[in-house]
């Protein structure tokens, strides 16, 4: 169920990378634009995280999920109908908030679900996760267009519907908690998060840093390509950062326990960003596949590790709303990132300037390892 889970978390969001190009000339869209466009999943991991704590709350964890599920399902579906790209907007706000809303449910899942495996539990929800975001890249261009007569709206919706499936598989089969009978019964729980909690902050900037490298590097290395002259490469670039991420997930299924709370992995991580996202800037052509699955298994690693966590740190009680806290402040941070990246690009007009704010968060990685290092929170 967790590795279910996972998958739906990523499979409509990473159906749109193949096909932004398409998406983009369709709807004559600027650099700015597209930023705008992929912030938004982001964005409402923002703003509704706060309702998928309130929702483990009120109906317990399986509730919850099956709810946000069909959200993602329904909304990636209209996607496909939408005729303007204000269309594509609003429906793209209907799925991200399904998305949002499982957010902060999975690190609740694993400490209810598997709570002396909290590393094993969420190595297995994003290798889910991770797996969710290879089909689709991996799928869409040499299957799924030919399957749909090369239509970009019809790929939107066929990727909704292993969505409705997952969630409907969830709701019937998923471990129900005694505490989900009993959500209503006594005193209320707390599901807003803590925000003069410093660790709240402290884990937020870590993912913000994460987060805005990969959501951002997916909605700009399609087009930058196209700048490039060389859009040959982008399904094989797109396939590439979202398969290399895959071996990080399974090494830390054999590992996760070993290297919970270590800092060293991070670091590593923002080295390996860094690294990566100036070769691809700079090394356009056969290496591009290769930079981008470095960049994949870097970022990978860290959000692995980093989604452990709010259950290793939390009471567990408390790991929701700090999650939904979490990812409030990180998805915030990446949407403002996203949109600074295309508004690099626009102003200078130099597409390779989109991929500055990239870097600088992964100095960011870095210098936020080392606070939480220096509050014992890292080792």
């Amino acid at each position: 169920m967790l590795w279910l889970a996972g998958n739906a978390l990523r499979l409509t969001i990473l159906a749109v990378p193949p096909v932004i190009a398409m998406i983009r000339d369709d709807f004559a869209l600027s650099a700015t634009e597209v930023g705008l466009l992929s912030s938004i999943p982001p964005a409402l991991f923002a703003i509704a995280a706060l309702a998928g704590s309130l929702l483990v709350a009120r109906l317990g964890v399986r509730g919850a999920l099956g709810g946000g599920l069909v959200l993602v399902a329904a909304g990636s579906a209209w996607r496909g109908l939408s005729g303007s790209y204000a269309a594509l907007f609003a429906t793209t706000v209907i799925m991200s908030t399904g998305v949002a809303i499982m957010q902060p449910i999975m690190p609740t899942a694993v400490r209810q679900w598997l709570p002396r495996r909290i590393g094993l539990g969420t190595a297995i929800y994003t290798n889910g996760l991770l797996v969710g975001e290879i089909f689709p890249t991996l799928l869409t261009i040499p299957f799924v267009l030919a399957l749909v007569d090369g239509s970009w709206r019809s790929t939107l919706v066929f990727w909704s519907l292993p969505v409705a499936v997952i969630a409907i598989l969830i709701y019937g089969f998923a471990p129900r908690a005694h505490s989900e009978d009993v959500a209503t019964a006594g005193s209320p729980r707390k599901w807003l998060p803590d925000w003069r909690a410093g660790l709240v902050w402290r884990l937020g900037v870590l993912f913000c840093c994460i987060n805005a490298i990969y959501f951002t590097a997916n909605a700009f290395i399609p087009i930058y390509l196209s700048s490039a002259g060389r859009p040959d490469l982008i399904g094989g670039a797109l396939a590439a950062l979202n398969f290399g991420q895959l071996p990080a997930s399974f090494l830390l299924l054999l590992f996760a326990g070993k290297l919970e709370r270590r800092a060293w992995p991070y670091i590593a991580s923002a080295l390996l960003s860094l690294l990566s996202l100036c070769g691809l800037v700079l090394q356009v052509g056969t290496a591009t596949p290769i930079w981008a699955a470095v960049l994949g298994f870097s970022v990978a690693a860290a959000l692995i590790m980093g989604l452990t966590l709010p259950p290793l740190l939390c009471h567990p009680d408390d790991v929701a709303r700090t999650s939904a806290g979490v990812f409030t402040i990180s998805y915030g941070g990446a949407v403002a990132i996203a949109v600074m990246s295309g508004v690099a690009w626009d102003a200078s007009g130099i597409p390779g300037l989109a991929f500055v704010p990239l870097g600088i968060c992964a100095f960011g990685l870095t210098a936020m390892t080392f606070l939480l290092r220096a509050k014992k929170e890292l080792v």
